[in-house]
């Protein structure tokens, strides 16, 4: 006779309690017990019992739930399960749940202790996993959105997704609440806008209320200022673009009486301070229709160099005229809400109506394995060292903190490189990514295959700094510089002027949105841009997937790093004019959710 404590947590969001009934077994190496428990999960409560069980089970292996329904299948929100079996000296065993429970079906949770596939001491986990991995090989399936784009999971709309990666009841109702009251604004400001001029800058003023950032007040007032534009590529929305030039690129052309400008442009490339914005990425790419109305697009090259006080300032900008725990549901949205066919960008934005599947297009064929790592990718565009360069510095830092506990956790479970290479799990997923998700990306330098613990290492650490860290850096970014459209309209309504003398307010304001493309492209950045109420900061997840003291003691290494960091860019920022704080941590989400 043996008895065991049993301990289980219901998460905590809204929804996740069932008034359906639970049953429970335990199943241990030398044997199984069903509880004849009456199990009612209340949300964020955990409940615990004690039982008896007549039989010595041995070590505890598994945990099996099947949840019963009478008239209404409530589903639950299981968070975890932890049990302590008999004797004074028992450990606790941990069973990690956090899915919807759901249907009558039994789920079988193996105990928390990782393992590597085919390094089971017992054969009953390799089975359980083998039967885990065909079934969501079922639920999560390839699907292609548009050809020659990465492949998306196989969801025409997030209905279709796995209940487990959908948006929970508190983030559904306040992204959808956000949409209607950002809607609700944009016809305010249409209305408060009908009898009023729209011929000069100004106007804008009329629709600059509501919701807006800090940054955004200093951008309205200073936009034009040289200063700020430069700011803006080194630690803008978009840092990812600048480079230091290491030659005058040959498709800038200066026209005759400029050689004093050229002359300036090559002393400052000698001395190691000209950098270049090419946005070629648009040449060729067909402008949006929208309303009737024909749009425009450029393909600027933009030339700043950089002054010994850290100032980025332009010297020529040249016009070619017009040619991602929520991320599978935020993504499957952007598919079908953003940029599909109807969407907003055919609303809006210049590269509406195809043309920003077509960069998207040309875009992939350009994406490395090295850009998406910061350390290359800096290097390869000239931008270590630079001290103002904000957004590299602390791209940088978070990238060794990343890469210190990608490597904590994978040397606990992978002891050599010969276990590496030896996983197959771990090598179908790296080819599957690289030639199937990436649609053949090998020749970009993905790998197909891992060969060692340090090239596991890196291609973790590049996974979690893109969903992270790059995620904050250039989506945290709208709200800030987008909200005053002037400085970054998402659209232009008239051809880019040839001539100087072409330059009038009212070719500015005819290509400038218009007051409802205003009104939609601030409503959108507002709802994109802002804090989500459930953020989760990186390396905070409440879900406990490790039961071992050494993968914990890993994690808080990790928050401990990432609070020091916190700490130097908040003691930096107070020295600054303008703060950059898009990659403080308690910043950064811990996934891709908006």
């Amino acid at each position: 006779m043996g008895r065991y404590r049993i301990r289980v947590a219901t998460g905590a969001w809204l929804f996740s309690g069932s008034h359906n009934r639970v049953q429970l077994w335990l199943v241990g190496a030398r044997g199984e017990a069903e509880l004849e428990l009456q199990l009612w999960s209340t949300r964020g409560q955990v409940e615990e019992f004690e039982h008896d069980v007549p039989d010595d089970l041995g070590p505890l292996q598994f945990v099996k739930l099947r949840k019963h329904h009478s008239l209404v299948d409530d589903a639950w929100f299981c968070d975890r399960i932890t049990v302590r079996g008999p004797g004074a000296n028992a450990e606790e065993a941990a069973f990690p749940c956090y899915r919807w429970v759901q249907g009558e079906g039994v789920l079988t949770l193996p105990e928390g202790t990782a393992r590597l596939a085919g390094d089971n001491a017992l054969d009953v986990f390799q089975k359980h996993r083998e039967k885990e991995l065909k079934e969501r090989r079922q639920i999560y399936r390839w699907a292609t959105w548009k050809e020659g784009l990465p492949l998306t999971i196989a969801a025409g709309c997030e209905n279709d997704l796995p209940p487990n990666t959908r948006f929970h009841q508190e983030k559904k109702l306040d992204f959808e609440w956000t949409l209607r009251a950002g809607a609700l604004k944009m016809a305010l400001k249409r209305v408060y806008t009908l009898l009023s001029s729209w011929n000069q800058l100004e106007d804008f003023d009329q629709i600059f209320w509501g919701q807006k950032s800090t940054l955004a007040e200093k951008v309205h007032r200073c936009w034009q200022d040289d200063e700020l534009f430069g700011y803006q590529f080194l630690n803008g929305a978009n840092p990812m673009l600048l480079r230091r030039s290491s030659s005058l690129p040959s498709r800038l052309v200066l026209p005759s009486g400029m050689e004093e400008l050229q002359a300036q442009l090559e002393k400052e490339l000698q001395n190691g301070s000209l950098f270049e914005a090419d946005f070629i990425l648009l040449d060729g790419i067909p402008a949006n229709v929208i309303r009737g109305e024909k749009q425009y697009l450029a393909a600027p090259l933009v030339m700043l160099k950089m002054e010994p006080s850290g100032k980025l300032l332009p010297m020529v900008i040249q016009l070619l005229i017009p040619h991602t725990r929520y991320t599978m549901e935020i993504n499957t949205r952007a598919r079908t809400q953003l940029i599909s066919d109807g969407g907003i960008f055919d609303k809006a934005v210049s590269t509406g109506g195809g043309g920003h599947v077509q960069l998207l297009r040309q875009a992939m064929a350009q994406l490395t394995y090295r850009s998406l790592c910061p350390p290359d990718d800096l290097a390869d565009r000239g931008l270590l060292g630079i001290p103002s360069a904000l957004y590299a510095h602390d791209a940088l830092r978070l990238w060794e903190i990343i890469a210190r506990y990608v490597e904590g956790i994978v040397h606990l479970f992978y002891p050599g490189d010969d276990v590496v290479r030896g996983d197959p799990e771990l090598q179908a997923w790296c080819r599957e990514i690289t030639e199937v998700g990436l649609c053949q990306a090998q020749n970009r330098g993905f790998p197909v295959s891992f060969q060692s613990r340090a090239q596991l290492c890196h291609f973790l650490t590049m996974c979690i700094f893109t969903c992270t860290a790059q995620h904050g850096a250039i989506n945290q970014g709208q709200l800030d510089w987008y909200a005053w459209v002037p400085n970054a309209p998402c659209t232009m309504r008239m051809p880019p002027p040839t001539t100087k003398e072409d330059v009038t307010m009212a070719t500015v304001m005819g290509s400038l949105p218009d007051i409802q493309q205003a009104c939609l492209q601030m409503t959108i950045t507002w709802h994109l841009g802002r804090r989500q109420p459930d953020m989760v900061p990186l390396g905070h997840h409440k879900e406990k997937y490790f039961s071992g003291s050494k993968a914990k003691a890993v994690l808080n290494q990790l928050q401990a790093d990432l609070e020091n960091l916190e700490r130097k860019i908040i003691a930096r920022n107070e020295q600054l004019d303008l703060a950059y704080e898009y990659l403080k941590p308690s910043h950064i989400e811990n996934s891709v959710t908006i």
